[in-house]
C-alpha cells in the first residue's frame, strides 16, 4: 500500500487513543492506556540487546539457531553505495545494469494489440501487461527444477491510477468523472499476470505466445474454500449459495508455497466501493474494516451494483482474502482461501515447519492491526503435488501479542475457544474466518504500527517485521514492540522462532522477539533512530515496506513514503548478521513518485527482478507528470514496469 493510500485508510476512523474491540459482534470503542514506560526507556531496553533477544540465558540458549547457520549470514554487501538522488529517472548502484523487462499495456497474450494510450480499451487491456505491477514470485521451469534461466514469473496488480491514465481528471475527482468505459480499463488493468520469461544468453525476455500466458482481474471467476465458505455473510444474489466471487483486486504482496502455487494478497476494499457504508446493514462490521464513510474512489459503483454498499450488502465481505493461484496450470481456477482469515494482506511468506506442516505468515497492513500465522492441520507431500491442492483449508490461524519479556505468544482464533463463542457474535469458524479483526480484538493481540513485510531470513530462520509508520499513535498507546509515539518513519522487528536438534520450528507458539532498526535520521537526536554506527547519510531509510532475501541471507528493504523527507523511495540492502548487521546501504532509486517492491531472485541470486510502482504518483494530473519514465516520450504516460538487476561481470547480486 502506498502512503498516499495508507492516509486515506486509517483505522476505521476511530479517534486517536481508541481500539476497536468487539460485544456480541459490535464494534465498540475503548481507551487503549496502558502501563508503559517511556520511549527511552523503551528504546534502551530492546536495542542494548541487540545480540541477545531475550534476558534469560536460559531462553535464549532454548530459542537460538544454530550457530553455524547465523554465522554463514555475515559477510557484508560489497557494492559501492549509491548517492541520494530525487529526479524523473531510476538509478543504480555501479557495477549492476537494470532493464525493463515489461511495462503496462505490453502483450500479455498473443491477440493483444499494442498499447495505445490515446485509445485505451477494456478488451485490450485484459490482455496486456497490468498496472502499478507490485508481487513478484518466479518459479522455475520445467516444474520442480531449479533453473535460473527459464522460467515464469507471477504479477500483481495492485490498483489503477487514473489521473495518470487520462487527461482532465486529478486523484480527488477521478471517481466522480470517470465513463463508464474508462472504469472499465481500470478494472481490466489490475488483478494478475502470467507471463513467460528466459534469459537466452543476451538477457532476459518476456516469451512471446507462451502457453502458460495468463490473466486474471476482477471479473475472473474465482472459488471460496475454506470455513467461510457458503457463510450467509458471502451470498449475494448473483452468488446465492456463497462459493463463487468475481474476480480480485487490490493485490498488494503475496508468497508461494512449498509446491508451487502463489498466494496473492488482497489488500483493502474501502475505496472500491460506491454508496454510503454507514447505511448498511453490517455497517459496524464494514467500519472495523476501514470502510466508514463514502468514498468510491474509481467509480466502480456508479456503473455496477455489486460495488454498491447498499445494493449489494455482502460483496465487500467476499475481499480482503489471500486467493491461491497456480501459475504452471493456466486452467485453473483461482481460490481464495479464507482459513487464512479477512484483513489487509500484505503478504503470505510460507515456511515449513520440522513436522512438515506449512506456516503461512500473514501481515494486516493498517495502523493498530495485527500479525498472523496460519499452521496447517496436516503436513505437505513433497512427492504428490495434487495432494497438496487444498491443505489450506485446515489449520490453525494465531494472531501474536508481544510480551514485555520479549517473548511472542501466538494466540489461536479458534472458534469456541475463549471469547470467540456464538454470544460474542462467532456461532462458527467462518464468522472468525469473515470477522477476523474483531476475533483478534478480542483475544487480545498487540495493536502493530502498520505492519507489512513478513519474511523468513532463508539462511539463519529468524523472522523479519517492517512496520511502515504510524502517525496516529499517542503516548498512551505505545507498547514495547511498537515504541514510538508518533511513528512517522517506522521501525524493523526480528522475531526468534523455538529450535530444538538444529531445526528451527516455525509451528511454535512461543518466540522471541527485538527490535532490529528503528528508521529516521541518525543525525537528528530527536528521532532515536538505530542503526550500524557506520550508516551513511545515504544509508537510512524510513517507511520500510516489502522485505527480501537473497539466497545468501542479504536482506533487501523496499520503502514507501521518503519522499517527504525529499528523496526517493529506494531499496537499501543490509546484513542481518555479523559486522554489518543493520548496517543499510542504498542500492536502488527509482524515478519520481514511485516505490519500487516485491525484490525477487532466480535461486543462483544472480538476476534480480523488481517491481516499480506508480512513477509519476505525485503529479497532480497527466498534463503535468513529473516524469515519463520508462519510455520518455511526449503522449506516452509513465508506465509501472518489471525490472530485471544484474550485476556486470555475472556475478551473485549484492556481493
Amino acid at each position: 500500500m502506498t502512503k498516499r493510500l495508507r492516509a486515506r485508510r486509517r483505522l476505521a476512523g476511530l479517534p486517536a487513543g481508541t481500539y476497536a474491540t468487539t460485544d456480541k459482534g459490535r464494534v465498540i470503542r475503548r481507551s487503549a492506556a496502558v502501563e508503559t514506560p517511556p520511549l527511552s526507556a523503551l528504546v534502551r531496553a530492546s536495542l542494548s540487546r541487540r545480540g541477545l533477544l531475550l534476558g534469560s540465558a536460559a531462553t535464549v540458549a532454548a530459542l537460538a539457531l544454530p550457530g553455524s547457520r547465523a554465522e554463514a549470514a555475515g559477510s557484508s554487501a560489497g557494492f559501492a553505495e549509491l548517492a541520494r538522488v530525487m529526479d524523473d529517472h531510476d538509478h543504480i548502484a555501479a557495477g549492476y545494469d537494470r532493464k525493463v523487462l515489461i511495462r503496462w499495456g505490453d502483450k500479455v497474450l498473443p491477440e493483444a494489440p499494442e498499447f495505445d494510450p490515446a485509445a485505451m480499451t477494456a478488451a485490450a487491456a485484459e490482455r496486456q501487461f497490468g498496472i502499478n505491477n507490485d508481487l513478484l514470485v518466479y518459479l522455475p521451469l520445467p516444474i520442480g527444477s531449479d533453473r535460473s534461466d527459464h522460467g515464469l514469473l507471477f504479477v500483481n496488480h495492485e490498483y489503477p491510477n487514473p489521473q495518470l491514465m487520462w487527461t482532465g481528471l486529478t486523484e480527488d475527482d477521478a471517481g466522480g468523472k470517470l465513463t463508464e468505459a474508462q472504469v472499465a480499463v481500470t478494472m481490466a488493468a489490475i488483478g494478475c499476470s502470467v507471463i513467460e520469461v528466459r534469459d537466452d544468453g543476451t538477457g532476459w525476455q518476456a516469451v512471446s505466445g507462451s502457453r502458460y500466458a495468463r490473466r486474471i482481474t476482477p471479473a475472473t471467476p474465482i472459488r471460496i474454500s475454506g470455513p467461510a465458505a457458503g457463510h450467509p455473510l458471502m451470498r449475494t444474489a448473483a452468488d446465492p449459495e456463497g462459493r463463487t466471487v468475481l474476480g480480485t483486486f487490490d493485490n498488494c504482496n503475496g508468497g508461494m508455497t512449498p509446491w508451487g502455487t502463489v498466494l496473492s494478497c488482497e489488500e483493502g476494499f474501502d475505496g472500491w466501493f460506491g454508496g454510503d457504508p454507514t447505511k448498511s446493514e453490517h455497517a459496524a462490521l464494514l467500519a472495523r474494516y476501514g470502510a466508514d464513510e463514502a468514498e468510491d474512489g474509481y467509480g466502480w459503483g456508479r456503473f455496477h451494483d455489486r460495488f454498491h454498499y447498499e445494493r449489494e450488502p455482502n460483496e465487500a465481505h467476499r475481499f480482503d482474502w489471500v486467493v491461491e493461484i497456480d501459475p504452471y496450470d493456466p486452467g485453473a481456477q483461482p481460490v481464495k482461501r479464507t482459513a487464512l482469515g479477512r484483513m489487509a494482506h500484505e503478504n503470505a511468506g510460507c515456511v515449513v515447519a520440522p513436522d512438515g506442516r506449512v506456516v503461512v505468515y500473514m501481515a494486516d497492513d493498517h495502523d493498530f492491526d495485527y500479525l498472523y500465522k496460519f499452521v496447517t492441520a496436516k503436513p505437505w507431500n513433497p512427492q504428490d503435488r495434487a495432494a497438496n491442492r487444498d491443505l489450506l483449508d485446515e489449520g490453525t490461524l494465531h494472531v501474536a501479542r508481544f510480551n514485555p519479556d520479549h517473548t511472542l505468544d501466538w494466540l489461536p482464533l479458534v472458534q469456541g475457544e475463549g471469547r470467540l463463542t456464538a454470544e460474542n457474535g462467532f456461532a462458527s469458524q467462518g464468522d472468525v474466518a469473515i470477522k477476523t479483526r474483531l476475533a483478534a480484538d478480542l483475544a487480545g493481540a498487540t495493536p502493530m504500527d502498520s505492519p507489512e513485510g513478513f519474511t523468513v531470513n532463508p539462511v539463519t530462520g529468524k523472522i523479519y517485521v517492517a512496520l511502515t509508520e504510524n502517525e496516529d499513535i499517542e503516548a498512551g498507546q505505545i507498547n514495547p514492540a511498537n515504541p514510538r509515539a508518533p511513528n512517522p518513519e517506522g521501525h524493523v522487528l526480528e522475531l526468534l522462532p523455538p529450535a530444538a536438534d538444529g531445526k528451527v520450528d516455525h509451528a511454535g507458539t512461543r518466540y522471541g522477539w527485538d527490535i532490529f532498526i528503528l528508521c529516521g535520521d541518525p543525525a537528528k537526536p530527536e528521532a532515536q533512530a538505530r542503526y550500524h554506527p557506520d550508516t551513511s547519510a545515504d544509508g537510512w531509510f524510513t517507511d520500510p515496506d516489502n522485505i527480501a532475501f537473497d539466497p545468501a541471507g542479504r536482506m533487501y528493504v523496499c520503502t514507501d513514503g521518503p519522499p517527504d523527507a525529499g528523496f526517493n523511495d529506494a531499496l537499501y540492502v543490509l546484513d542481518t548478521e555479523g559486522p554489518g548487521r543493520a548496517l543499510p546501504k542504498l542500492f536502488y532509486s527509482p524515478p519520481r513518485g514511485s516505490e519500487c517492491s516485491s525484490p525477487c531472485f532466480t535461486p543462483d541470486g544472480r538476476t534480480l527482478f523488481l517491481s516499480v510502482q506508480h512513477p509519476g504518483e505525485d503529479s497532480e494530473t497527466l498534463d503535468a507528470v513529473t516524469t515519463r519514465w520508462p519510455d520518455f516520450k511526449d503522449g506516452v504516460p509513465p508506465r509501472p514496469s518489471v525490472i530485471v538487476i544484474r550485476r556486470t561481470d555475472g556475478g551473485p547480486i549484492g556481493t
